[in-house]
């Protein structure tokens, strides 16, 4: 019996996406709900399985082609007998190996998620030789970062001499390399280039003592994490004080629709989270009602989910105002961009300890420069500079959030 494959049905956000890899190839076997191609979106990374056990009959949209939301990308044959690709390393490496076992050992690639297929490859690392340890004995991207880490504990010294052919090359030769641009780092790029070409925008800049956070962190650290089971950090405080400062400035919680200013009744505030497919966007939604703890809660699922690639459409969808920690890399300042269609982005930096002037006397302080860029076509400059001020004053003396002074 002969089914379509077709590309799972995408949300209104998604116009399209790119057919990123097909795991099997025409007449390989495949085993029910066996990853089969990879979709590419703006957002995510969508994964089609095989609906039953069968064979891949023939592929219509092939690797790097566009697809839309329920297009049929193939045909898939129910009950057939499949074959492995002959003549592989990984399968002649294991010819012992029974045949049941062919969807997993012998194509290795296709028990590996997105994100592990891509550190495999960067580390040139074969797939058959990673034990897995997810659903079904996928290998997941911590099996394969612990493949390389204890790789290289069993062999140090042979990591030098391994990188030596790479730097092997004539005289004055400059080697390039081109690689596609994703479709998730041209959405990307699309969007940072339209915030700039359409907004009017603006960053205004303020500094922040962060001793008096740095010293309830300390005190409570121990209480916290023993009562509930994560670490307090900075952007639980961050994300609580925007929260209470965007209740008094809801212009700077609002988004423009045409020519049109939407006022947001609630505070939902995506957190920006690097990856290595690029920047990603989680939103923490109905902050107000949560407490620090849920919000760190939150910030480290999304953040785990985000490297491991599993980040869903939902997940990114939505949010009123955005937060950005610069400081993780080292960056001292920076001017952070507009994440359409909201009219402004906080953006923290690292805590470096400065000479400041306190009541006429020179004190050594951990410091942290604050930048809020906004649209200046909905945000007046008074607006901005006060909404930053109250961010700084909530920091600098917490109590000011469980008051709301």
């Amino acid at each position: 019996m002969s089914t379509e494959i077709k590309a799972p049905v995408f949300p209104e956000s998604v116009a399209e996406g790119t057919v990123a890899t097909w795991h099997k190839q025409p007449g390989e076997a495949c085993s029910r709900d066996e990853l089969i191609v990879d979709i590419e979106t703006d957002k995510v990374v969508l994964e089609v399985v095989a609906p039953a056990d069968g064979v891949i009959e023939e592929i219509l949209k092939g690797e790097g082609d566009i697809c839309e939301s329920g297009e049929v990308i193939g045909r898939f044959k129910e009950g057939a007998a499949g074959e492995s690709k002959p003549a592989e390393s990984k399968a002649e490496a294991k010819p012992e190996e029974p045949k049941e076992t062919v969807s997993e050992a012998a194509s290795g690639d296709a028990i590996l998620s997105p994100a592990a297929r891509k550190l495999a490859e960067e580390n040139s690392v074969d797939p058959s030789a990673v034990k897995g340890t997810g659903k079904d004995g996928r290998v997941t991207k911590e099996d394969v970062q612990n493949h390389v880490a204890s790789s290289k504990a069993a062999t140090p010294a042979a990591a030098k001499p391994a990188a030596m052919p790479e730097v092997n090359m004539a005289p004055g030769e400059r080697p390039e390399k081109r690689v596609p641009m994703t479709r998730l780092r041209a959405s990307i790029a699309k969007r940072l280039v339209e915030a700039q070409q359409t907004a009017a925008m603006l960053t205004t800049f303020n500094e922040v003592n962060m001793a008096p956070i740095m010293e309830l962190r300390k005190q409570y650290q121990d209480s916290f994490v023993k009562r509930h089971g994560i670490k307090l950090g900075f952007m639980s405080f961050f994300t609580k004080a925007a929260t209470e400062a965007l209740k008094r400035f809801p212009a700077v919680n609002a988004s423009i629709d045409g020519s049109d200013m939407v006022y947001h009744g609630y505070q939902d505030i995506g957190v920006a989270v690097s990856t290595d497919r690029g920047l990603v966007v989680p939103v923490v939604r109905d902050v107000d009602a949560l407490g620090l703890a849920d919000i760190e809660k939150k910030i480290v699922e999304y953040g785990t989910k985000a490297k491991d690639g599993k980040l869903g459409i939902e997940d990114m969808t939505g949010g009123t105002f955005t937060i950005t920690n610069g400081g993780i890399f080292g960056s001292l300042i920076s001017t952070p961009i507009l994440n359409p269609p909201q009219t402004a982005i906080l953006g923290m930096h690292k805590i470096q300890e400065r000479p400041m002037a306190v009541n006429g006397k020179v004190e050594i302080l951990p410091m942290m420069y604050l930048a809020l860029s906004y649209d200046h076509r909905m945000v007046d400059g008074k607006e901005a500079v006060q909404f930053l001020v109250a961010i700084k004053e909530m920091l600098e003396d917490p109590a000011r959030i469980l008051l709301d002074v």
